[in-house]
């Protein structure tokens, strides 16, 4: 998935504030795919994730004329999620709030992977090992984790997701990675 253009986007921003609704459904068909599979990941499930997008453009268009620098919609954007897939997997009382279900796991790995059987076993365990190896991790490891390596987040994208300082994030993904060294290792 490919970056969008900051400087595009806060061009759209301006123009939204402007009050012009193609530029916001714009912004809209630009990210929703990267809100759709964060919001997905996060809350493990197709309904839940719609509803988290839904409210997440509702909430930013709303608040759009807040955001001090358009050129930060993409983090802000992502902050709003964050913020928001939160709340409903606070609300639906789920202790984890992050990747869970084999479904996902498989969604995100590679479909084009050899067609021989035991080689889709084999990477079908080691997805099994990976998404348990995850949930092993305390809350904040497991969320900076799956910012950074399935949603391709920058580490200070994640930290203004979060609230996390930029040095937090990075000490999270070390101990996180360390952890998944260990576990992942101790198999093998």
């Amino acid at each position: 998935m490919q970056e969008p253009n900051h400087q595009y986007l806060a061009t759209l921003v301006l123009e939204t504030r402007k009050g012009n609704n193609n530029a916001f459904a714009e912004l809209y068909a630009l990210t929703y795919d990267k809100v759709y599979n964060y919001s997905r990941h996060y809350l493990r499930d197709d309904f839940l994730a719609q509803d988290a997008v839904q409210e997440v453009y509702i909430t930013a268009l709303r608040s759009i004329g807040n955001l001090n620098d358009p050129q930060l919609f993409v983090a802000w954007l992502n902050k709003i999620c964050f913020s928001t897939c939160y709340d409903i997997c606070k609300k639906k009382d789920d202790k984890y709030g992050v990747i869970t279900d084999s479904e996902t796991m498989e969604a995100i790995c590679d479909e084009y992977i050899d067609s021989n059987p035991e080689s889709r076993a084999e990477m079908n365990d080691e997805t099994r090992r990976l998404h348990r190896a995850i949930e092993s991790l305390p809350l904040n490891e497991q969320q900076v984790i799956v910012m950074r390596y399935f949603n391709n987040m920058k580490l200070e994208d994640i930290a203004d997701a979060t609230g996390f300082s930029t040095s937090s994030v990075k000490r999270y993904l070390k101990s996180g990675e360390a952890a998944l060294k260990q576990v992942l290792g101790k198999r093998r």
